[in-house]
């Protein structure tokens, strides 16, 4: 198996229009437990393989999936890719690095249109158990914005290192959505 390469460095514009599609979502979410071919991610999502493959070069050139592993399948090459997002840290403050480039509104709107297609998408697929829902638009001192950050950061870190690849026995789909940032004063 062939070293994993590392990840491309790309702006916060060009991986917010890399994931304002559904179907990129999907694959992210998809390879988060499990290295996967385009053939093998087509067939859980529904989509063809080529398709898939579109999606997962969109997702790798990016910089958010990385072929982890290249296998010989019938006379061709598969890559499988994988979705390292385990191990990246969010952006808390100036002390913490760089702040990232401004996203313009419109490449916003776009993301966000996808994340409500794909949230409505999984909406249909909810069951009983343990789960939480909230929205808030609420005035915080930074201190308490940073913590509630940092743990939402860590519940999201905790859950794509626990992931499985789909249908494992002894686990379940889970759906976790959170957008947070802080607001212009009006």
């Amino acid at each position: 198996m062939p070293e994993p390469t590392t990840m491309a460095c790309v702006s916060t514009i060009e991986n917010l229009r890399a994931t304002a599609h559904p179907v990129r979502l999907r694959l992210l979410s998809l390879v988060t437990g499990a290295a996967m071919s385009a053939a093998e991610a087509g067939r859980e999502l529904g989509v063809s393989q080529a398709a898939a493959s579109y999606h997962l070069r969109v997702l790798e050139r990016a910089g958010l999936v990385r072929v982890v592993e290249t296998v010989r399948l019938r006379g061709g090459d598969a890559k499988r890719y994988r979705h390292e997002s385990s191990g990246r840290r969010f952006r808390l403050d100036a002390a913490d690095g760089p702040a990232p480039e401004p996203v313009p509104a419109e490449d916003q709107r776009v993301y966000v249109e996808a994340l409500v297609q794909e949230l409505l998408r999984r909406t249909d697929d909810r069951t009983t158990g343990p789960s939480t829902s909230t929205d808030a638009e609420l005035w915080v001192a930074p201190e308490t914005w940073r913590r509630v950050v940092q743990h939402v950061g860590d519940a999201a870190a905790l859950l794509h290192a626990a992931a499985r690849p789909p249908r494992t026995a002894g686990t379940v789909p889970v759906s976790m959505t959170v957008s947070m940032f802080p607001m212009r004063r009006p």
